[in-house]
């Protein structure tokens, strides 16, 4: 009588190696590390220059005005039309109601004071202008 083998059960071991995903996972966190400093990026202004140049005091708040005519208060943009209500809500229970404005020299003159009449109807009580310093020769 002759016995017939069934089919053999092989157990192969399945395992993830997780040697090299680990391996991967630190070169790229490492690249990651390095290379998100450099990724923040501000607002691009090409600032007016003039001969005397303007630091903002602490406690003023910036606004920036693009050539693109944007408006950004703490790197958010901001409609013309709402500029008013925001400003009165950040200035609500501040003693000093400084602003400046660091304006692109592209931006046309008529809409910077329009951007300051905003400011003033809000309640802004000093308006400073943002510039570079000209190179002396």
């Amino acid at each position: 009588m002759q016995v017939q083998k069934g089919p053999q059960l092989s157990s192969s071991l399945s395992e993830i190696n997780v040697t090299p995903l680990v391996d991967v996972m630190l070169v790229l966190l490492i690249i990651f590390m390095i290379t998100a400093p450099m990724m923040q990026s501000g607002i691009t202004v090409n600032l007016p220059s003039a001969e005397t140049k303007t630091n903002p005091s602490s406690g003023g708040l910036v606004l920036t005005i693009t050539k693109d005519h944007y408006i950004y208060m703490d790197n958010n943009i901001i409609n013309l039309y709402l500029l008013e209500p925001r400003i009165k809500n950040y200035f609500f229970n501040k003693n000093k109601k400084i602003v400046f404005i660091k304006a692109d020299k592209d931006v046309s003159y008529g809409y910077v004071i329009s951007v300051m009449d905003i400011l003033k109807k809000a309640g802004v009580e000093t308006v400073g202008m943002i510039v570079d310093q000209k190179e002396v020769k």
